[in-house]
């Protein structure tokens, strides 16, 4: 049977979605519950990987089963058996073809930037703390430009793998909450990195470092080495699938 569930985690202590050798991961310590529950090795899939460091409020995952548990029994167990930092919001029984990756239509996430010159007890674990005043009109204004269908080869990791490097933005705005700024962004699909060197710029043209009409060039160059430097991941959050 295929189970599907939608995921939220604190990353501050795992070394990003994907199991690896050198430290935990999130999906290491979902299928070590699932083996505990099901009593064989169980692999799960995922809608996206997020780095080491990055956060979800919405990341969805499907898995399959040799026994056959009920979706309420089974969700009960795996909150039981996961860290304190992984929650399974929901989990229910899905269709035996759903695949989280390649059936998404459109993902989205939230990068928080604390813009004030002390920082935050609160905030330190889920935002990027930027001491000098950022002016969000500008980046706003230089958000605007990355709406709709472009090529973002320069602002993707120079060891991102995915075969094209073009993506369409459906929302690119950010909101002010007091010192809180919170950048939203939605697409088809986002490139290793994107959004947090999306982020490093638009900070840069806050501080006027950059010139605010300074996007289009960036996009046209196709060049990484001319985008700012990756904002760090704490402020990153995955909020969304939408299938």
């Amino acid at each position: 049977m295929r189970y599907r569930a939608i995921v939220e985690y604190d990353g501050t202590r795992f070394c990003g979605w994907q199991t690896q050798a050198n430290g935990p991961t999130i999906q290491a310590a979902i299928e070590d519950a699932l083996q505990q529950v099901a009593g064989h090795p169980v692999r799960i899939f995922a809608a996206g990987r997020t780095d080491s460091g990055v956060h979800a409020l919405g990341q969805v995952i499907s898995f399959n089963l040799e026994r056959d548990i009920t979706a309420r029994k089974l969700h009960r167990a795996l909150n039981s058996l996961t860290p304190p930092a992984i929650t399974l919001r929901t989990l229910d029984v899905a269709s035996d073809d759903f695949d989280p990756r390649r059936m998404a239509r459109r993902r989205a996430y939230v990068y928080r930037i604390w813009n004030t010159p002390y920082p935050s007890p609160f905030w330190q674990r889920f935002a990027w703390h930027v001491q000098r005043p950022l002016d969000l009109e500008a980046m706003q204004q230089a958000a605007n430009d990355l709406l709709g269908d472009h090529d973002f080869e320069s602002l993707r990791a120079s060891t991102c793998d995915a075969r094209t490097s073009v993506r369409r933005i459906f929302i690119s705005q950010w909101q002010r909450d007091e010192q809180l700024l919170s950048y939203h962004i939605e697409a088809t699909a986002f490139l290793r990195h994107m959004v947090r060197t999306i982020v490093g710029t638009l900070a840069e043209i806050g501080l006027g470092v950059r010139p605010v009409d300074d996007m289009p060039r960036l996009l046209a160059a196709r060049d990484r080495g001319q985008a700012a430097a990756t904002a760090p991941p704490e402020g990153l959050c995955l909020t969304r699938v939408d299938y």
